[in-house]
């Protein structure tokens, strides 16, 4: 049997300075509460991140997106901003951020902060403002206030749904007691959406985007970056009940793409460049195509946009190729790279989504319930694969937390135990992101599996986490761990994020993708039955490979030197 890996690892990118970095970068997002804590309460910590520095250097990676650490009361998780220059309490103070930054800094690991700019939290100061103003006021402006249909109001302005199940639009009671108008949540009632057609909204978020910078960000995550305007007159509109609730599988959706939001990103993009370092702009925007997706990337809007596209692509020979070429395609007319994502906090772990069967096959929140469950050992097979495939493509790759590890959906989260708005919004027909969300395990023993000092954990932890804790991993050659590791090391040695790609053919059926890059050769069997291995030194494999054969559901990269 051939070794799994190479055991050489060789310098990684992160410790390779260069202009444009993140048109290469592996970047890392952690979710801060499910990371590490330091404190005892059970939910992850800045403190706690600074701890595990000196781990991710030793993966490798060049950057850490951390989802949001703002103010915040956290109803969607932080997604829902009280203050944006401000560190929660529960994730420490602006002093552990500074900390934070400086020790990543020294470690050659830059910082992506998460901004969430369609919409507060009702705690925000500006929010509060407007409950207490009259219709009309320069307070209200400031969101989508707007009055009622009906006879007197008592309707919604329009039948937009939330993303999180029920109506988007709430009816405050005014001063005196009357009801009076509606508010608009593409989220949850507790994230009324800003309206940004008041340039009031546009010169805060100037000075939000200053205030990081000026600590020394390298660059922001943009939630929700489709999402900023809403068509004119706000139209009625009834999705598809097959398409994503994020917009993504659907064109024309007033709430979603509109053009106005480029307005906004050209003018970050001019003031992101007043820095020095190359700051960076990534879009979490849904949307139907990857050329559609492109237009957020456009040499004067943003830099990076999250490729959906190849996420929701399934464990096939014949679509990844599709999609790798549409992608590569679509962002090189525009000058920008590709990303490339298998998993992420919203999203069913790869180790898990990959295996599920056509009965659930995007697998948007699973739980034990849910038709056609993974199966955990061809999961984490494919994933494997899918990652050795990932890492060997050109542009950008965002790993999350856990993968490395090769952690798995925690489907048995009992619904008491369950925090994601989703859960309660739709009365636990839909299971939500709380699967991909359990915090992480960094030993195979000890409280919280090492999460928490006081075994605290703000999600419940499966047992099978002692198996898979990174302790167990960083000895094992054969681990997930290793493999990310030397994916890494070996993906900078190479230069692979730079490089072109071309496709190889005849080196088995439909089920064989493969692709040279550079000096290498790789090759994917999403099939069942084993395919001739090509000739070549193997410098890095997904899985055992068989004698002078190449498994199904396995990967590998092969060199002729």
């Amino acid at each position: 049997m051939t070794s799994p890996q190479s055991a050489v690892l060789t310098e990684t990118a992160a410790s390779r300075p260069g202009a444009e970095w993140w048109r290469t970068a592996v970047i890392y997002q952690i979710y801060p509460r499910s990371f590490a804590d330091s404190s005892g309460d059970g939910i992850g910590d800045l403190r706690g991140v600074t701890a595990h520095l000196a781990d991710l250097e030793d993966l490798g990676i060049d950057a850490i997106w951390l989802s949001p650490f703002q103010r915040s009361p956290q109803k969607d998780a932080g997604y829902d901003v009280a203050d944006y220059c401000d560190v929660d309490p529960l994730f420490g103070t602006l002093d552990d951020f500074d900390a934070m930054l400086a020790e990543a800094h020294a470690r050659d690991i830059r910082i992506i902060v998460d901004l969430v700019p369609n919409h507060s939290s009702d705690q925000h100061e500006w929010f509060q403002q407007a409950l207490a103003a009259a219709p009309g006021s320069r307070e209200r402006a400031r969101y989508m206030f707007r009055d009622g249909r009906g006879e007197s109001g008592e309707l919604p302005p329009n039948n937009w749904d939330s993303v999180f199940g029920g109506p988007a639009w709430t009816r405050v009671t005014e001063a005196d007691g009357t009801p009076g108008q509606w508010y608009l949540h593409l989220f949850d009632t507790s994230q009324p959406d800003f309206d940004w057609t008041n340039e009031e909204v546009r010169e805060e978020f100037r000075r939000i985007l200053r205030f990081w910078l000026d600590r020394g960000v390298d660059g922001f995550r943009v939630d929700v970056a489709h999402g900023l305007i809403k068509a004119d007159g706000l139209p009625d509109y009834t999705p598809s009940p097959e398409g994503g609730s994020m917009g993504g599988d659907e064109a024309n959706v007033p709430y979603w793409g509109q053009d106005g939001v480029h307005e906004v990103y050209r003018d970050w993009h001019v003031l992101l460049a007043e820095y020095d370092g190359d700051r960076a702009l990534c879009a979490e925007a849904w949307l139907p195509t990857p050329e559609r997706t492109a237009e957020w990337v456009r040499p004067d809007e943003m830099h990076q946009a999250f490729n959906f596209a190849y996420l929701e692509t399934g464990w096939d020979a014949t679509a990844l190729r599709a999609v790798v070429d549409r992608s590569i395609a679509a962002y090189s007319a525009v000058g920008a790279p590709s990303t490339w994502v298998l998993s992420n906090h919203d999203v069913v772990r790869h180790a898990s989504r990959l295996a599920l069967s056509a009965e659930n096959p995007q697998g948007h929140g699973i739980g034990p319930d849910s038709p056609g469950q993974p199966i955990p050992e061809v999961g984490l097979a494919r994933a494997r694969a899918a990652t050795t495939v990932m890492l060997a493509l050109p542009g950008s790759a965002y790993l999350y937390q856990g993968e490395e590890l090769g952690l798995p959906e925690v489907i048995d989260i009992p619904g008491e135990a369950r925090q994601d708005p989703t859960w309660f919004r739709t009365n636990g027909e839909r299971y939500g992101r709380d699967g991909c969300r359990v915090p992480i395990p960094w030993t195979s023993d000890g409280a919280a599996y090492g999460f928490s000092p006081s075994g605290e954990s703000w999600l419940p932890q499966p047992a099978e986490w002692a198996t898979l804790a990174r302790d167990v991993q960083t000895t094992d050659a054969d681990s997930t761990l290793s493999l990310y590791r030397t994916l890494i090391a070996e993906r900078a040695a190479y230069g692979l994020g730079a490089n072109d790609l071309e496709w190889v053919d005849g080196l088995g059926g439909a089920d064989v993708l493969a692709f040279r890059t550079g000096d290498l050769t790789v090759v994917a069997n999403t099939g069942g039955t084993d395919i001739p291995l090509p000739a070549g030194r193997v410098v890095v494999a997904s899985g055992p490979l068989g004698d002078g054969t190449l498994p199904g559901d396995t990967a590998v990269w092969l060199t002729q030197d």
